[in-house]
């Protein structure tokens, strides 16, 4: 289960005044050293927290995506047929009547929808089973939630090759480079290509990477972190805050599954309004 991403890590101080003085430190073996050992153990526990995070707000981002392409896909033909069904509905029922307010109702619903010609001759005999239209894509999700698998392998993979673990811009720029890829394969939910990404990261080269140990050097690394973290909130807030992740809570555990549920109200809700046209337009019999 994904849900929304939870508080952002804290990132200690980036003041040479709290992150130094050997008072702040536990007096635990472990913290033990010079204040530059202790403040390079600080930023590599803030580096993990923060890759964390990112791959928690990644893995959600991926999902609002899925969710919202997904959900233009498969529902917003139905939602356009129902526009049109209501319009047509209250053109009969204007038709039938010849009263004023009838026809004013007809103008108010066909001024929802553009106007159109005749279904059929609108879509061109390229209609569905079901009545509706498909929304084309060209590379569309196989879901909203990747399988636990693709999830397993995409986690290995960023935090084995995410860019922040990189302190030469040479690397950096590759492990960001392997990433991007990374990203897509898991977005189309492609375990073979997660597959294949592991294997060539890891036969890849290895690099030996160290953190600097100048204080000058960790301290501008907090602060770093410290702005990467408040990015990152602010992208998970913006995600649960849109209108598709106030619709995937309904449905945490099974986006793909509210999907259907939509998809079904709204073909049933076309097929009423259809009996409904059709009742309307039906010859009066002698």
């Amino acid at each position: 289960m994904t849900n929304a991403p939870t508080d952002p890590p804290t990132i200690p101080s980036a003041d040479p005044s709290t992150s130094s003085n050997p008072s702040n430190a536990s007096s635990s073996p472990s913290n033990a050293g010079k204040p530059e050992d202790r403040l390079a153990r600080a930023v590599r526990a803030a580096e993990q927290a923060l890759i964390e995070f990112e791959i928690a707000v990644e893995t959600y981002r991926v999902e609002v995506d899925n969710f919202s392409r997904l959900h233009h896909q498969k529902l917003g033909p139905m939602y356009a047929r129902l526009d049109e069904l209501d319009a047509l509905i209250a053109e009969a029922v204007a038709a039938n009547s010849g009263d004023r307010e009838d026809i004013q109702r007809a103008w108010e619903a066909r001024a929802l929808v553009m106007p159109m010609p005749g279904v059929e001759e609108l879509f061109g005999g390229m209609l569905g089973s079901d009545g509706v239209r498909p929304v084309e894509d060209p590379n569309p999700p196989r879901r909203v939630r990747p399988g636990k698998e693709a999830q397993r392998l995409y986690r290995e993979l960023a935090r084995a090759a995410h860019p922040d673990l990189a302190q030469e811009e040479g690397e950096k720029k590759r492990r960001s480079e392997f990433i991007a890829r990374v990203n897509e394969a898991y977005a189309h939910a492609d375990e073979a290509l997660l597959r294949e990404l592991s294997e060539e990261w890891a036969a890849g080269p290895v690099t030996e990477e160290e953190l600097p140990t100048e204080a000058e050097v960790l301290y501008a690394r907090l602060e770093w972190l410290a702005e990467r973290k408040e990015t990152l909130a602010a992208i998970a807030a913006e995600l649960e805050g849109s209108a598709i992740g106030q619709m995937m809570k309904l449905a945490p555990d099974d986006p793909d599954g509210l999907l259907n549920e939509i998809a079904e109200s709204l073909l049933n809700q076309v097929a009423h309004r259809e009996a409904r046209l059709s009742e309307l337009v039906r010859p009066a019999k002698g």
